[in-house]
């Protein structure tokens, strides 16, 4: 039992990559603009949901549908530096991910994102 829980806080204890990313359609230059606490992670999850056929972004998945994987890159915008504390970055990291939608205007022909969804 003390190794589970040995394992369960160590993991707890990991420090993920952390920050803003986009995943850009090599074809078409179509972007969806994200944040996440695991940017390794995240990746992984999109891709899953979209080979599922289940991603909730219904664009995204027709185009993924309708090409194939590898006319799809996962890049990292921009990484938020850990702090000597434990404190919660989703604040942060919703604020990067606003700051990269003002930006590159992922909406429309330009990407993934409704004119709806703009704050």
């Amino acid at each position: 039992m003390k190794d589970r829980k040995a394992h369960k806080s160590a993991y707890k204890e990991m420090k993920f990559k952390m920050g803003a990313f986009q995943i850009r359609n090599l074809s078409n230059g179509k972007l969806l603009i994200g944040s996440s606490p695991n940017l390794s992670a995240i990746w992984n999850r999109h891709r899953f949901q979209l080979n599922m056929g289940s991603h909730r972004n219904k664009l995204l998945q027709k185009d993924w549908n309708t090409g194939k994987e590898e006319n799809f890159v996962f890049e990292i915008l921009e990484e938020l530096p850990h702090r000597d504390d434990t404190s919660d970055y989703s604040e942060e990291l919703s604020l990067l991910e606003e700051f990269y939608l003002e930006k590159l205007t992922p909406y429309d022909e330009r990407g993934y994102h409704r004119v709806s969804k703009r704050r």
